[in-house]
């Protein structure tokens, strides 16, 4: 099978250049184009320029729709307002869309499995091998270990400049928390306390936000018994593993069905 082209979305950000360098390392891949807002400097530069490797013949445009119809994929970090556009327009164009953008509301959700139905989408808050394995381990424990006996606490941190939190990551170890207690997160979470909060309620999943600094990200799930604790960690060290990740699930999906799938589907860790 060719290379498979991709479309960078949010090239000149981090993590956008993060993505072109993978691609461009990956003999499976190549960058087809890379996509940045309207009124960017960076419009017109070469993308592998921006990206740090030099000229790779491929110029950063504001023009999605004429990137997506001559690609088989798109890979998006970006806003949710933005990953639900580039939805409908992979689903125009019938290609594979990686969403890893966090902070989607339910109408965002909405829109997107909409979308699914005519593109290819894997979505997810962690697009890296060891959280979604963690996610697994999560869900193992909190079916194991009782809720009368065993309260959980998702601790992350992030880097100064975050937007959205809880972060993709903790919602999703908390949704996995909240399958192993066969419980729904949005009756169960606690994400702030201040003040006299009383007691903690039984079969609560609460969630601590931390910012500061360059933490790619760090993720703790406790579940904290009567003279025990159970802590499950991973710590992301450099952004490169989402990138990995984000490429190899354009590469599991090339020729899929249309719908949303995820990391989980990827890796076949189950559902």
């Amino acid at each position: 099978m060719s290379e498979m082209g991709l479309v960078v979305v949010g090239a000149a950000g981090r993590m956008g250049q993060t993505l072109i360098r993978t691609i461009h390392a990956n003999p499976g891949a190549r960058v087809a184009a890379a996509i940045e807002r309207a009124g960017s400097p960076q419009i017109g530069r070469d993308a592998g320029e921006v990206a740090g490797l030099g000229p790779i013949g491929v110029p950063i445009t504001d023009d999605p729709l004429r990137a997506f119809a001559a690609a088989d994929g798109v890979l998006d970090f970006t806003t949710p307002a933005a990953s639900v556009e580039f939805a409908g327009y992979a689903a125009q164009a019938h290609i594979v869309h990686v969403i890893g953008t966090t902070g989607c509301s339910a109408e965002d959700e909405r829109r997107i499995a909409a979308a699914a139905r005519h593109a290819i989408i894997v979505k997810s808050g962690n697009m890296s091998l060891g959280v979604n394995l963690l996610a697994v381990l999560v869900e193992q424990a909190a079916r194991a270990l009782p809720a009368a006996d065993f309260d959980i606490e998702i601790v992350e941190m992030h880097h100064r400049h975050k937007v959205d939190a809880p972060s993709g990551t903790a919602l999703l170890l908390g949704e996995a928390a909240a399958r192993g207690r066969a419980i729904a997160l949005g009756d169960h979470a606690v994400r702030s306390r201040d003040g006299h909060t009383g007691p903690r309620p039984e079969g609560a999943i609460g969630f601590a936000t931390l910012r500061g600094g360059s933490v790619v990200g760090d993720h703790s799930v406790i579940l904290a018994g009567a003279g025990e604790r159970v802590t499950l960690t991973h710590q992301a060290e450099d952004r490169a593993i989402f990138a990995r990740g984000a490429v190899a699930a354009a590469l599991w999906a090339r020729g899929k069905k249309s719908g949303l799938y995820s990391m989980r589907d990827v890796l076949g860790l189950g559902t």
